[in-house]
């Protein structure tokens, strides 16, 4: 009998380290909210501490040209749940996440075998009947949204360790580009709190099926509120002074004769104020890097690292005073430019290539975009799309073997009108050039980004760039009119139309 419980206890041990899956790989699926593709040192930021992303960049891929099309928090979930671009899936801005969609990337991998877990954001609503958020096919949730009309498991959680306790006593808004080291305690905090929630699931997860892990964290979206000791870690005379443009911004340069609303969207608040608010900002992300490392160190512990896809990447980026802008909803770099890693287990195959052929540590330079997690997480898992998706797989860029045709030549962008009338646009790039229309003003805008990374310079209207701006404009027209979009968007006779009015939803959101 004593040997019998000691082969047992042996067994347990060995399922407890080994791959949960010999057929298919678990999957890691961490996500930031509002972080901006070029906080990352990866990416090249020389001030920004992110070591630990950084290593998914070293012992994987970075997409060097990853984007929000549609980059305000709602719509960019859209996206990643269902692997469609904005017209198809339906939101052009920030509206709902329909309750239901036709077919949803978390119920098709559980439906294939996996657990499906979520943690943190999710940002689908909060069911107050049965106190749960709504789970588009996640099998359990753990959820954060910052959202204080809604009560969710954090806000749970914290009132009942911290009875009395204002979670916002830092005494920000969550809209805020102020930004304030955090009034209490660490542990707290929801960063900590997410990423705490991640290592305990993979600490003690002992089902036999792969799992997929989505991780969520809220910040470093504002409320720009990290630990003090990682505020500390930057210098406010080291920030970065926000880029602002040669011939085209200035119209957002307003002057506050007093201390501007919490919530402003575009303004000239002054440097010294954005450099203290980015302080905040890079230290939010450090913070959240610190919990990615966590997250990868209980990986490792189990034994999993090399039977587990490891995804990271945003929902879109920050504006942080660029351009006189702040936050998201914009067509511009800070906004719509995001991160995407990948780190592949070493016995990883994809479905249309063969093995992986690619170096670690390389950068691909395609244009990607949120609706390809989808259809990259069924590649993962060796399985099909069982209806049609927009996306594609991350996966086939992992072979050295994808050639021309193969991979978009552009993405397309857009967001209905978000903070004010004016703001309401649709852009298309490949990485290297950008293409905006602005629906509002009925004009265009033509940025060079191989030599004009931070779009200091409009080129619409520049006899010299008419050529690719004829180009870029028929792109869009024949975008429109393959979409059906009709008369309001693009005439019969291929002009793109102005529109004062926006309009949330297209024919295809789900209405039921």
């Amino acid at each position: 009998m004593a040997a019998a419980a000691g082969y047992l206890a042996i067994a347990l041990l060995l399922l407890s380290v080994a791959p949960l899956s010999a057929a298919k790989p678990n999957i890691l699926f961490m996500m930031a909210d509002q972080l901006r593709a070029d906080l990352i040192a990866a990416a090249g930021n020389n001030i920004t501490k992110t070591p630990n992303v950084d290593r998914l960049a070293r012992e994987g891929v970075m997409f060097r040209n990853a984007f929000s099309s549609t980059p305000t928090c709602t719509p960019a979930r859209a996206a990643i749940l269902t692997g469609k671009k904005p017209w198809n899936h339906g939101m052009l801005g920030y509206g709902a996440v329909a309750k239901q969609y036709p077919y949803e990337m978390p119920r098709a991998m559980a439906e294939d075998g996996y657990y499906t877990k979520s943690i943190g954001k999710d940002h689908f609503g909060w069911d107050k009947n049965l106190n749960e958020g709504i789970s588009h096919g996640y099998m359990d949730t753990d959820l954060y949204d910052g959202l204080t009309e809604e009560f969710d498991d954090y806000d749970q959680w914290f009132n009942k360790t911290n009875p009395g306790v204002n979670p916002m006593a830092t005494g920000l808004t969550w809209n805020d580009y102020r930004g304030r080291p955090y009034a209490l305690p660490e542990y707290y905090h929801p960063t900590a709190w997410v990423g705490r929630a991640a290592v305990d699931f993979l600490d003690n997860y002992n089902r036999s099926e792969p799992f997929m892990l989505k991780v969520s964290f809220h910040r470093p979206h504002s409320p720009y509120d990290p630990p003090k000791r990682l505020m500390d870690i930057y210098n406010v005379s080291d920030m970065p002074a926000p880029y602002q443009g040669s011939n085209w911004d200035n119209r957002f340069a307003i002057k506050y004769n007093t201390t501007p609303s919490p919530g402003i969207w575009c303004g000239d608040i002054g440097l010294d104020v954005v450099k203290h608010s980015r302080q905040a900002y890079y230290g939010s992300v450090t913070f959240v890097d610190e919990w990615v490392g966590h997250i990868l160190g209980a990986l490792q512990q189990r034994g999993w690292l090399e039977s587990t896809l490891i995804l990271f990447t945003a929902d879109h980026g920050d504006m942080i005073g660029d351009h006189y802008h702040f936050r998201k909803g914009f067509p511009y770099e800070g906004s719509a430019h995001i991160p995407m890693l990948i780190r592949w287990p070493d016995t990883m195959t994809t479905k249309n290539h063969g093995p992986v052929t690619v170096s670690r540590g390389i950068i691909r330079e395609e244009p990607v975009e949120l609706r390809d997690l989808f259809p990259t997480f069924l590649d993962a898992a060796a399985s099909r799309p069982s209806k049609p998706l927009d996306g594609q797989s991350l996966l086939n860029l992992l072979s050295d073997n994808v050639t021309d045709g193969q991979w978009r030549e552009y993405v397309d962008l857009e967001h209905d009108v978000c903070y004010n009338v004016t703001n309401h646009w649709n852009a298309l790039t490949d990485g290297h050039m950008k293409y905006v229309f602005r629906a509002y003003f009925g004009d265009e805008q033509l940025f060079d980004l191989d030599n004009d990374p931070h779009e200091m310079t409009n080129l619409a209207g520049n006899a010299t760039w008419e050529k690719p701006l004829e180009l870029w404009r028929s792109r869009m027209v024949k975008q429109f009119q393959e979409e059906g979009r009709g008369p309001d968007w693009v005439s019969p006779d291929g002009k793109l139309m102005r529109r004062i009015k926006g309009q949330l939803y297209s024919p295809n959101y789900p209405r039921k």
